[in-house]
């Protein structure tokens, strides 16, 4: 495969793997040409079989949740770097993480951190799909589910003080009524708990821009 033709199957991509490339082609051959593009600096190596090409061959921009979905499936974009992007927190997260099925991981790319973030199947809900720039889709998790998630992995999470550090604002993108919904579906005593005090901080004020 020439440069010319990998740019003809993958420029409109923000990512791509080996096994896209090798469809109908000789496998051996084609990671070895890939070899050879990482070491020229034509094409970026995420991780174990994922790729990118490098900006200057690139048409579109290679999102980080993009990344995060694709690094790791079935997984979804939640905690903090979901209610970041929702702008229910202030802070800016420099880690996408990502709940998973699947082993919890840490992976280091040339472009970002990622955490994955294990969680039973039975607690694999509660995410939607939606479209970034360049028409590219990722699942996320709705606002109340991303909250409840961090709740749930965090010790003490359900505790006052957490919630009230989490300095929550624009708090009307939660659904209270899916909010009850989801704690239901839990069935867990520590997100019964968490709820009540989302409530009370809600009603105090405290942190959150209505």
């Amino acid at each position: 495969m020439k440069y010319t033709d990998l740019l003809a199957k993958v420029s409109d991509l923000p990512v791509f793997t080996v096994s896209f490339l090798a469809a109908g082609q000789n496998l051996p051959q084609i990671r070895l040409q890939i070899s050879r593009w990482v070491k020229s600096g034509k094409i970026i190596r995420l991780h174990k079989g994922l790729y990118t090409l490098a900006e200057p061959y690139r048409k579109v921009s290679c999102e980080p949740f993009t990344i995060a979905n694709r690094l790791k499936q079935p997984s979804y974009v939640s905690l903090h770097s979901a209610l970041s992007w929702y702008g229910m927190i202030p802070e800016f997260v420099p880690v996408v993480t990502n709940i998973t099925t699947a082993r919890p991981q840490n992976v280091e790319t040339p472009l970002g951190r990622f955490e994955f973030r294990h969680i039973s199947k039975k607690y694999f809900w509660g995410y939607q799909q939606v479209e970034l720039k360049f028409r590219q889709t990722v699942f996320i998790a709705r606002p109340e589910k991303a909250l409840l998630d961090l709740i749930y992995l965090t010790p003490g999470g359900d505790e006052i003080e957490f919630i009230k550090e989490l300095r929550l604002q624009n708090f009307e993108r939660i659904n209270q009524k899916t909010l009850s919904e989801f704690v239901q579906r839990f069935k867990l005593p520590k997100l019964s708990r968490a709820r009540n005090n989302i409530e009370k901080v809600l009603h105090q004020g405290e942190g959150i821009e209505l």
